[in-house]
């Protein structure tokens, strides 16, 4: 869902013939770029090759070869044509297009008959996949001498709304060289940095250097939108790719754009932190200190250091620094000296950080300000909060909004205009780690709770500015507009007990919802039950099955009646689920008639303002009610129940409760353990029936805070005053990105430089992606650590990249703590010979010291393999990668039915029969 009008392009920039010539029989043209005489210099093409189009579902392009249908061990034939559904006759060939001086493509198929596929497919019918190749060309310094001349610098790619691109050698002689592919920036977020990109080989230092760069493009709905906004029936890509060389003089670089910084009210800072973008060119560096630069300037701030941060050549990392203060400061910039090490060799960089100041006795009416805090244990993080328009009246369960995809509340302040002003209610704005985020799941919900509970702790532990305070734990009002209005039903529908009411407006049911997966290549070839198996991974994120929760909770839904980008009828199917549920519940729709998907007055008009002052700030339980839990570690309770284990994980567990005067009956579903908060009930009498049978609660239990409920091996069902639990394991790898602190890449030395560039990957994904830390470490480095030092990892999520015989990796298999197992040389899976040729496998494993935290393990038998691999990452929402899987070199041609095997782990990291498919 993107707000906005996207540009409308030009017909005249869009030539796309049935073939092309090969690029090596003509003249390429190249962007108008002035080169430098000293130094090295890249440019790109303006003339491109494209393949297409082909169709795809959205995020299939994980599965598939970027360079689908291509076989880049071969030559490139651009005469050949490759069959397409989408196409006349049913095949496709080359044809040409062009960039303009800026780098951007325009990438359509005007041949094809999308009204036609449309008619019948739908949007899921303008989905596709194609492959573009152009020139990039490397010129050394002119005028010097070839042994004098530096040796060249990094290569600085930045793909904008492209999935995937690599380098090739230009002569298809040197076509053994196994891609290396490169996630781009596919959403065009903010605030984005290029690359860093390894040539497939060094350039000439005495001429020009051709190599060949291949993009995959994806056209999504939800990135490009429906062209029909655009008056056209055809869908176009708009691709961004730009080059640069790096700079060769500096080894460590302050990228300004990825700084964190708070506001100052009255001399204050309204935060705990300052994060400091650094990124590194060569060498491994780390930040061994921070200091505030007082001059003649009296020295009220102090800055200390979290962590010390090790950054790894061409890393970027933002440095997390604590900010306190011994009076008021009303300088304009802070400034600071950061002192890196590398061997034994040292730098201190100065580093100069604007900030804004706000005095409140000058402010007309509440402000909007950028609060930050430190997410996740040593991670920068800003969000905005705007106070109650009356400050002296008792403060009432805030709201938090959650904005729309593609919308940086930063830099749009459009956002935060438009969410209307309460008396008695703070507005809590949190970013979602990015403008799209993950959708408002995983680390997205667990930054917008984060943010609520740093401005309570912030307010209660030294409010300087008599802003009205929180309660601990603070129930709150969920609203948010678009991907955001989403978000609104997912946070309410898995925390109820947190959400007092919901204002969800223009959100989607789910992604196979907003475009089904219809037109997948996979499904083609896949057993139905290894689909099955898959897309279980997206159950978490499905809004509709876990509706039962809000059948007690106050719901006002906002749609306009004409929005041309979330289609109306899914907020009208929400509210219909919801009264399934319950005819009783107190939800709403309000259509509004003629608006589109996005309109100043969505939020700010009488009947939300009527509903957020109606709102009671207490929870009134109902008689009758039912709790849906898919994944219980991100979900909260109900009326005091929480599901703690499934019997079968991967499915839906329910608990259906009816309570008659002190008798409270509960049928269970597919549940093994659940628990009760007892400060919600009476328990002087207290009794239960679980699936039909009375249970006493003895007086020890009455007393604690927590009643557990568990099925034993004879299933029958008792009460437990100190339960030993076994964990619930996460059913889906999206889980590593919900970590307590930096996420930890361990690879190899420097005698596996492709587990070292995919860490790097990786590490880049999750910066631009989610602004997620990640440290990188060496297998032996994190082998050395040891439970009294611990504290250098702290308490993140690790990911594992390494070969089956790794020493690391057969350390952690000989522990036997999953179904994989390392036994005599071989590799195990429940206790059957494994065999991994040529395969990735990807599974999670337990932390060996942190309960929270869980080990991914990417294994990979030769390189193509760590490619496939790790291109499943799971840096997007709706990638159907479960807890583990294994993809074999098939995927290439025929995505996910390429996998080999994939389940659900069971109850403490057991082999789960019903939850797995082998093939």
């Amino acid at each position: 869902m993107l707000l906005g009008v996207i540009h409308a392009l030009l017909a005249s920039h869009i030539s796309i013939p049935c073939m092309a010539t090969q690029p090596e029989s003509r003249q390429a043209t190249f962007t108008a770029e002035t080169r430098s005489p000293t130094q090295w210099n890249v440019e790109l093409s303006t003339e491109w090759n494209v393949l297409g189009p082909f169709p795809i579902h959205a995020r299939e392009q994980h599965f598939l070869s970027p360079s689908f249908p291509l076989n880049l061990s071969e030559p490139i034939d651009y005469s050949k044509t490759w069959p397409s559904a989408y196409a006349d006759g049913g095949f496709v060939g080359w044809g040409t297009t062009n960039s303009d001086s800026s780098g951007l493509l325009h990438v359509a198929f005007p041949d094809i008959r999308w009204n036609y596929i449309r008619s019948t497919e739908g949007w899921a019918g303008l989905q596709h996949h194609a492959v573009l190749q152009g020139i990039l060309t490397i010129y050394p310094p002119a005028g010097s001498s070839p042994e004098l001349i530096i040796s060249p610098p990094q290569i600085r790619v930045h793909l904008k709304q492209g999935s995937y691109f690599t380098i090739l050698p230009f002569s298809d002689a040197q076509s053994g060289i196994i891609p290396e592919w490169y996630a781009g920036d596919i959403y065009a977020m903010e605030r984005a940095i290029p690359r860093a990109v390894s040539l497939p080989s060094g350039p000439s230092t005495t001429s020009p250097t051709k190599y060949k760069i291949l993009i995959s493009g994806d056209y999504e709905i939800r990135l490009f939108g429906d062209p029909r906004a655009r008056n056209s029936e055809i869908p176009v890509q708009e691709i961004t790719v730009t080059a640069e060389v790096d700079s060769i003089y500096e080894d460590i670089i302050h990228e300004p754009a990825q700084d964190i910084v708070c506001d100052f009210i009255d001399g204050y800072a309204f935060g705990d932190s300052i994060g400091v973008g650094i990124r590194v060119t060569s060498g491994w560096w780390t930040v061994t200190k921070v200091s505030y630069k007082s001059d003649k300037v009296h020295k009220v701030i102090r800055l200390g250091l979290v962590r010390g941060t090790r950054i790894a050549p061409s890393q970027l990392r933002v440095i997390p620094i604590t900010i306190s203060q011994d009076g008021p400061y009303q300088h304009l910039v802070i400034e600071m000296e950061i002192t890196l090490s590398s061997n034994e060799h040292s730098k201190v960089i100065l580093i100069s950080i604007p900030i804004k100041h706000y005095q409140t006795n000058m402010i007309p009416g509440p402000g909007t300000f950028k609060a930050s805090y430190l997410f996740a244990e040593s991670m920068p993080t800003v969000f905005l909060a705007t106070p109650p328009l009356d400050k002296y009246i008792e403060p009432r369960p805030p709201i938090l909004a959650l904005h729309g995809a593609g919308v940086d509340i930063i830099g749009q302040p459009f956002w935060a205009d438009a969410l209307p002003r309460n008396k008695g209610r703070w507005i809590i704005m949190p970013t979602g780690r990015t403008s799209w985020g993950l959708d408002w799941h995983g680390p997205s919900a667990a930054e917008a709770w984060a943010s609520v509970d740093a401005l309570e702790t912030m307010l209660s532990t030294h409010n300087r500015w008599n802003f009205p305070t929180l309660k601990s734990n603070t129930p709150v009002v969920v609203i948010g507009h678009s991907n955001g209005g989403q978000g609104a039903w997912y946070l309410a529908s898995r925390f109820p007990d947190r959400v007092l009411g919901v204002v969800p407006a223009a959100g989607y049911i789910k992604s196979q919802s907003y475009v089904p997966l219809i037109l997948s290549r996979a499904a083609h070839f896949s057993d139905p039950a290894l689909r099955s198996v898959l897309e279980s991974s997206l159950t978490p994120d499905d809004n509709d099955v876990h509706l039962s929760n809000l059948a007690d909770i106050p719901v006002l839904a906002v749609h306009g009646g004409i929005d041309g980008n979330v289609p109306v009828w899914h907020s009208r199917e929400l509210v219909g689920i919801v009264k399934t549920w319950a005819s009783h519940a107190n939800i709403t729709l309000r259509e509004d008639v003629g608006k589109n998907h996005w309109y100043p007055s969505v939020f700010d008009n009488p009947a939300v303002q009527a509903f957020l002052n109606d709102l009671p700030d207490h929870h009134q339980r109902p008689p009758k009610f039912t709790i849906t839990v898919s994944e219980p570690q991100i979900s909260g309770s109900l009326f005091g129940f929480s599901i703690v284990n499934l019997n079968v994980p991967g499915r839906i567990s329910r608990l259906h409760i009816e309570i008659v005067g002190d008798l409270i009956n509960i049928i269970t579903s597919n549940v093994q353990t659940f628990s009760l908060a007892l400060e919600y009930y009476d328990t002087t009498s207290l009794r239960f029936t679980v699936d039909g049978a009375p249970i006493s609660m003895s007086t020890e239990v009455k007393d604690t805070e927590k009643a557990l409920f568990f099925r034993d091996h004879q299933r029958t069902w008792q009460i437990v005053l100190h339960p030993t639990v076994s964990i619930q394991p996460p059913s889906r790898l999206q889980s590593i990105l919900t970590s307590d602190g930096p996420i930890v890449l361990v690879v190899s030395d420097e005698t596996q430089p492709r587990e070292m560039s995919m860490a790097l990957r990786i590490a880049h994904d999750l910066h631009l992606y989610h602004r997620l830390d990640a440290e990188i470490l060496r297998k032996q480095e994190y082998a050395d650590i040891t439970p009294e030092d611990n504290s250098r990892v702290h308490r993140g999520n690790v990911v594992i990249i390494g070969t089956f015989s790794s020493p690391l990796v057969q350390r952690v298999l000989r522990e036997g703590r999953t179904p994989f197992v390392s036994q005599h040389s071989r590799m195990l899976l429940n206790g059957l010979p494994y065999d991994y040729t040529k395969h990735a496998t990807l599974f999670l494993h337990p932390h060996p010291t942190q309960v929270t935290a869980k080990i991914l393990l990417l294994l990979y038998d030769d390189i193509p393999s760590l490619e496939r691999g790790g291109r499943l990452f799971p840096i997007r929402t709706g990638v159907c990668v479960p807890a583990w899987l294994s993809i074999g070199p098939s995927a290439d041609r025929i995505g996910a039915a390429g996998v080999n095997g994939a389940g659900v782990w069971g109850t403490n990291w057991s082999w789960s029969e019903i939850s797995s498919w082998m093939p």
